[in-house]
């Protein structure tokens, strides 16, 4: 397995996926099986324990292709939106079909048993979740979502598959007072949803505004305005926009950069301004930047570069 990432990689000494052979050594190789979500929220581990440190999460309506389930109730498998490689409980999987035809664009929204708010809620779903909406019904000024796989959602918190951003995000964006130059409108939009998450707690390996850490608040941020990226910073760095050269003067670095250290990843707000999710403050926060460099340095961990998206 030398040369092979293991979070990218569904390939163990004992079990690989079948595309993989003659790439790996495995003692037997199997197809996948597509799975969908089902839980609110599934927390990805690197082994099948508890008590294994997290590694990512995958979110209501996302997809996995499973090629193991255990009988102690896990599943090993690779998730189709980033292709992270761990181990889910299996109980939080369900069929892939049918296919979403909405997701959530608020941070978070409230799920009822039936369409009316003073029911008891059933569960909360976060930002990019996905469902399948199968009607509508309004009650009392409120139109709900009638879901596939049982529950009312809030239609407005919802926007149909395919939409780039939510209207709230494109507005956040539109013209005004003589607009927003076209080569920086991508990076206002995401800056904008990474900002909605400022006070949510920092969580190692999370990626919703119940707690995420920071490679899940750029992923999350670029994902709420139609732009894929990579779980984890150092893929990130690699992947990201295009360098940046920085001497240190905070002065010359825009929104909407990103800041790269070992580990560590934030977002330029605005001038000498870094918003990230971070284990200093245990949430996610903006603060000054210069002030971050000068703590993070002080650990040993100088910026490592500076990243722009086109």
């Amino acid at each position: 397995m030398t040369g092979f990432d293991r979070r990218l990689t569904p390939a163990r000494p004992d079990l690989a996926a079948a595309h993989l052979e003659g790439a790996v050594t495995a003692t037997r190789f199997v197809e996948g099986v597509r799975r969908r979500v089902v839980a609110p929220i599934a927390d990805v581990r690197a082994e099948p324990r508890q008590d294994c440190p997290l590694d990512t999460q995958a979110i209501r309506g996302e997809t996995v292709t499973v090629y193991e389930e255990t009988p102690e109730g896990w599943a090993w498998g690779q998730l189709d939106r980033d292709g992270y490689v761990g181990w889910l409980p299996a109980d939080a999987l369900g069929p892939h079909a049918p296919e979403p035809t909405h997701r959530v664009v608020v941070l978070r929204t409230l799920v009822f048993p039936g369409p009316d708010l003073k029911l008891p809620v059933v569960c909360q779903i976060t930002e990019g979740a996905w469902v399948a909406v199968v009607g509508t019904e309004e009650r009392r000024g409120t139109v709900y979502a009638r879901l596939f796989d049982g529950g009312y959602g809030i239609l407005k918190h919802l926007a149909p598959a395919g939409t780039i951003m939510s209207p709230d995000m494109a507005a956040s964006v539109a013209p005004h007072g003589g607009g927003i130059p076209d080569d920086k409108r991508t990076r206002e939009a995401y800056v904008a949803a990474a900002e909605r998450y400022v006070g949510s707690p920092y969580v190692w390996g999370g990626r919703t505004s119940l707690g995420l850490d920071c490679s899940g608040l750029v992923q999350t941020a670029l994902a709420a305005v139609g732009i894929s990226a990579p779980r984890d910073t150092d893929m990130q760095e690699r992947a990201l926009g295009e360098p940046v050269p920085f001497d240190g003067d905070v002065s010359a670095l825009e929104r909407g950069d990103l800041v790269f250290w070992k580990g560590h990843v934030g977002i330029v707000a605005g001038p000498d301004r870094l918003l990230h999710a971070n284990g200093f403050h245990m949430m996610t926060v903006v603060e000054p930047l210069s002030t971050a460099i000068a703590r993070i340095a002080a650990a040993g961990l100088p910026v490592t570069s500076v990243r722009r998206l086109n």
